[in-house]
């Protein structure tokens, strides 16, 4: 509730090109902690209240201790709560048919496929970002359409998938490897594409790498996605790797303490010393966790690697717990994985409400919240949130989106209406003005662009 009251889209992320930034706008957890400096000002029945609201699962922080919050990555999912209504209405208007739109009443209904409150209007969420979304009317029905700016954000998102596509086989590949039975159904892989990466249609692109995967439909109907064979190249984690590299930082990120009494004094060097015959050799995530006993150092060391591991092969090194239980059955975890997790406070960070949190990979990011290493498509939705601030563009901005546009159009056009063998003769000459790339053209070559393509 409180993230919903204090998550102003427009003032959350510098837009592309950014005009001059207005400052964040208060966290989640600011606006809880100035809420409860209301209490004692509010007559009693309205302090119970609101004492009420702030004690639920859905306000209260995962975190109890302020010391121990970061609030660059607080910020994050503000951020990721401002842009919800962008992503998913994205999402659900995606998988549509041309031309991407639906009627004002239904889409109103749709208040979890959109990402907007229940109750709460679906044209004044699309009004916030004009530039993407916009009303329409087809037979005096209104309707909510995209902007063909979208539309081409969209294609530009399909071929990043297409290109990053043998990378996240990849990535699915090392899951199947962390699972016990090397088998996940694939409902819950598409329940967690946007997580991994996946497009939305990987369910049905899994056939076309037979040698990676197999999919097997239980009695129930279930389908459900097998490994192929078992790669030891693979079967590296992100620790091992990471170890080689800086072996002195891997130590230092985890610590599984071993518990003394007061009555054996230790300083904090032997005390260090002592931990670290408990918490080395850690426990390979690739292995089999069956064969542990549960409630062994080892077993815990596993099961805190797996999801380290998991963590390292999402797209911003960071999960929702809801996300992570998604695959508890396949890979062996406990509903004392809090606890767990808690524990290794320099590997992992907790941030949100009780009922919706989640885990980051702190070395992922640096002290301003901000990843390390940024994947492409993390750079795409950086992109389309800076578009989505934005409630005009400029004229070098739109020259060039027409021209991207335009050049669609024309290979549409000489591919589709031009008569078999018309152009083939100066294929290479086309080519060397970007009218076969669609990319955006320069002005000075674009009309010398077209003129080649109709000569």
């Amino acid at each position: 509730m409180a993230r919903r009251l204090f998550s102003g889209a427009r003032d959350l992320l510098a837009p592309v090109p950014a005009p001059s930034p207005s400052p964040p706008p208060p966290s989640s957890s600011a606006a809880a902690e100035a809420a409860a400096s209301l209490l004692p000002l509010l007559p009693c029945k309205r302090r119970k209240k609101l004492l009420k609201k702030l004690n639920s699962p859905r306000v209260a922080p995962i975190e109890p201790e302020a010391d121990r919050r970061v609030a660059a990555l607080d910020a994050v999912l503000d951020r990721d709560a401002a842009f919800r209504f962008l992503h998913r209405a994205r999402s659900f208007m995606a998988s549509l048919p041309s031309p991407h739109r639906i009627p004002l009443s239904a889409a109103g209904k749709l208040h979890r496929e959109f990402g907007f409150p229940r109750g709460r209007s679906v044209s004044r969420a699309a009004a916030r970002h004009p530039l993407l979304f916009h009303l329409t009317t087809v037979g005096s029905v209104p309707h909510l359409a995209l902007t063909p700016l979208m539309c081409s954000l969209l294609q530009e998102e399909r071929r990043l998938h297409d290109e990053l596509l043998p990378t996240r086989v990849r990535a699915v590949r090392k899951l199947l490897m962390l699972t016990a039975h090397r088998r996940i159904p694939l409902a819950k892989l598409h329940h967690c594409r946007a997580v991994l990466g996946l497009p939305d249609d990987f369910r049905d692109r899994v056939r076309e790498f037979p040698d990676d995967f197999r999919v097997a439909v239980e009695p129930n109907g279930l389908r459900v996605l097998e490994l192929a064979h078992w790669d030891p190249a693979l079967a590296v984690s992100a620790l091992e790797r990471d170890f080689v590299v800086d072996e002195r930082r891997v130590r230092r990120t985890f610590r599984f303490s071993v518990p003394h009494r007061r009555s054996m004094p230790l300083d904090a060097e032997d005390a260090d010393r002592l931990d670290a015959a408990t918490t080395f050799p850690l426990v390979s995530p690739y292995t089999n966790g069956a064969l542990l006993s549960p409630w062994t150092p080892e077993a815990e060391k596993y099961r805190v690697g797996v999801v380290h591991e998991l963590l390292s092969l999402t797209l911003e090194k960071r999960a929702l717990i809801h996300h992570v239980f998604e695959f508890k059955e396949e890979l062996g975890l406990t509903r004392h994985m809090y606890a767990s997790l808690r524990k290794q406070c320099r590997a992992f960070y907790l941030a949100g409400t009780e009922m919706n949190w989640t885990i980051f990979l702190r070395d992922a990011y640096d002290d301003d919240g901000v990843l390390r290493e940024k994947d492409p498509l993390v750079l795409f939705n950086e992109k389309l949130q800076g578009y989505a601030c934005m409630t005009e563009m400029d004229s070098k901005q739109s020259w060039l989106i027409f021209s991207a546009s335009l050049v669609r159009i024309l290979r549409w056009w000489r591919t589709s209406w031009l008569p078999p063998g018309t152009g083939n003769s100066n294929h290479k000459q086309i080519s060397s003005v970007w009218i076969l790339e669609a990319k955006p053209l320069p002005q000075s070559s674009f009309y010398f662009g077209i003129w080649r393509l109709t000569s």
